[in-house]
């Protein structure tokens, strides 16, 4: 579903990915967890072509977006990643369009559909995210944790094959968090494609199929969530070393 090889990518001469690797499976969902500036974030824009690599392959639904560095034609990469559903940390949300119109103009613009279908199918995920009753509100009218749930119900707006979480929850308050993080937990159950970085640990743990630690620009431990968390490295980043 999603392969990316050896992704390096560097800012101002500073490396902030080191030869990357990451492969996620249909259905599949990733925690990336890690120290700020680990690379993390980088990782996921990378990803969704919202930063450029220097070097590396990516592999999107058995699709080539970059290989050894080098892009497609542009059309080509915009094709592709449709393919790839992105939430932000701070919501990015239109601030001068009400929540259904967030919904349907990149179905309409990017997706062709008409008004109607794409009203109906805002309407659906608004309901799926628990706020049915807020397509006529604006964001700044709604609360931090009502306003990510807005901008997930848009990122799955565009039927994506992978649906990945930059931070979710690190802009919201501890119950706001819940809020988010309970939207994210329904998600995993219909059995989607999901890469999340997270510094929520109990929710990497509990609903990760997969857990990656980054530090230092580099993946250095990876696997099961119950056998991350037991490394040394991880017990030192969340405070249970010795």
């Amino acid at each position: 579903m999603l392969n990316a090889v050896d992704l390096k990518k560097s800012f101002d001469g500073l490396g902030v990915l080191r030869g990357v690797s990451l492969r996620v499976e249909q259905g599949e969902v990733v925690a990336v967890i890690g120290k700020s500036g680990s690379g993390k974030s980088t990782l996921l824009r990378c990803l969704n072509n919202l930063e450029r690599v220097d070097g590396g392959t990516i592999e999107i639904g058995g699709q080539t977006l970059v290989k050894d560095g080098v892009y497609g034609p542009p059309k080509e990469q915009r094709k592709i990643c449709l393919k790839m559903g992105y939430v932000f940390q701070n919501f990015n949300l239109f601030p001068h369009m009400n929540v259904l119109r967030n919904l349907t103009e990149a179905q309409r613009c990017v997706l062709g559909r008409s008004k109607e279908q794409a009203e109906s199918y805002a309407r659906q995920l608004l309901k799926k995210v628990g706020l049915e009753d807020k397509e006529a509100a604006y964001p700044c009218q709604l609360s931090g944790g009502q306003q990510q749930r807005v901008a997930i119900a848009r990122a799955l707006a565009l039927d994506p094959e992978i649906l990945c979480f930059d931070e979710p929850t690190s802009a919201l308050d501890p119950l706001l968090t819940q809020e988010v993080l309970g939207v994210i937990r329904a998600l995993t159950l219909e059995k989607r494609t999901m890469v999340v970085v997270t510094h929520e640990m109990n929710f990497a743990r509990e609903v990760a199929d997969r857990v990656v630690f980054m530090e230092n620009g580099v993946i250095v431990a990876e696997g099961k969530p119950e056998e991350v968390f037991e490394s040394d490295k991880v017990k030192a980043f969340i405070g249970l070393g010795d």
